[in-house]
């Protein structure tokens, strides 16, 4: 099968199983991934409405022409209309990391605006891009989360084409007769994934012998079938061990397995306003709940104390005791 019949079946599947009506929000950059993702959405939607997106960063010098050249390929490619998103790329953690904090709520906002309850923002990930992502999550030890890699579905965001590979995304743009644009970004080893894409893969492949690409895909798919199985365990220990006032009782808590635990508190404290919570913060709370030796009091990012008092674990604004007394079974 040719690369651009993979991606049009890709894409043909995706909006079958996950987003069968509605408008959709395709994101381009104008390279290949992304304008092949265009192609085949619009030649997949039937009708529905299909947006366009294209990003402008600042990073280059006339990226706001290219922005523009984008925007109006879009609308000849057949989306119904095609938005320039102009963002400002700052803060720390590097340039890639500045970057997708400025574009994904500046493409979230726009699908509220469309549609409050928000509509699939559609991204041109690819096969490649899920290998380099798995890689990444294992060099930094952030657990079995990141060797998941990205989803197919986690809304907003939709990833057709992580089943297929750049040479596809490459073969439907020479099919559909376009030229993709090259980001000079793409190309600068002082990134890291131009060096995982051009040095390490490669590298892997020659010393494994090949399918290293496909194999990490693999990894992901199966870590995420594993980790939803553990989420939806995690859901119902938790609606079993929360109390009437919200608090956890310990006793549900501490027979379950570590990373049913784990996965409790994470969800208990995403319900209740808390930010990103580290590896040090789930393991102090879970030492709450197996060590009597434990802390008492931990602080989480959300301005929040989990507290344990009463054989249970409450939460309280940060700096506030709990209330004093032990808590009723319930």
């Amino acid at each position: 099968m040719r690369g651009a019949d993979r991606v049009r079946r890709a894409c043909t599947s995706w909006l079958d199983a996950y987003a069968p009506d509605g408008p959709l929000i395709v994101a381009c950059s104008g390279g290949a991934d992304s304008l092949a993702l265009v192609v085949a959405t619009c030649a997949a939607a039937g009708g529905r409405q299909v947006i366009g997106a294209t990003v402008d960063h600042g990073l280059q010098p006339g990226s706001a022409g290219r922005a523009r050249f984008v925007a109006e390929q879009l609308r000849g490619l057949g989306c119904a209309d095609a938005r320039v998103l102009t963002v400002t790329v700052e803060g720390d953690g590097g340039v890639e990391a500045a970057a997708r904090r400025a574009r994904y709520p500046a493409l979230a906002t726009m699908a509220r605006s469309i549609d409050p309850a928000g509509v699939p923002v559609l991204l041109g990930h690819t096969a490649d891009d899920q290998a380099e992502t798995v890689l990444l999550g294992l060099a930094r030890g952030s657990g079995p989360r990141s060797i998941a890699g990205m989803r197919p579905w986690r809304p907003p965001w939709g990833r057709p084409l992580l089943a297929v590979t750049r040479a596809d995304t490459e073969d439907a743009c020479r099919t559909a007769g376009l030229a993709p644009w090259r980001d000079p970004h793409n190309a600068d080893p002082a990134f890291t994934r131009v060096r995982l894409r051009r040095e390490v893969l490669p590298l892997l492949e020659d010393v494994l012998g090949g399918g290293v690409r496909d194999a990490l895909v693999r990894t992901a798919a199966l870590m995420a079938d594993d980790l939803d199985a553990l989420d939806r365990m995690a859901a119902g220990v938790l609606e079993r061990a929360r109390d009437g006032d919200g608090a956890l009782r310990i006793d549900d808590l501490a027979p379950e397995p570590t990373a049913v635990r784990r996965r409790v508190l994470r969800l208990w404290l995403a319900q209740s306003g808390a930010g990103a919570l580290t590896y040090e913060h789930l393991s102090r709370m879970d030492r709450q709940i197996i060590d009597r030796a434990g802390p008492v009091q931990v602080r989480i990012p959300g301005g929040l104390d989990v507290w344990r008092t009463g054989g249970a674990l409450t939460i309280r604004p940060a700096g506030e005791p709990p209330e004093p007394g032990p808590r009723p079974a319930s």
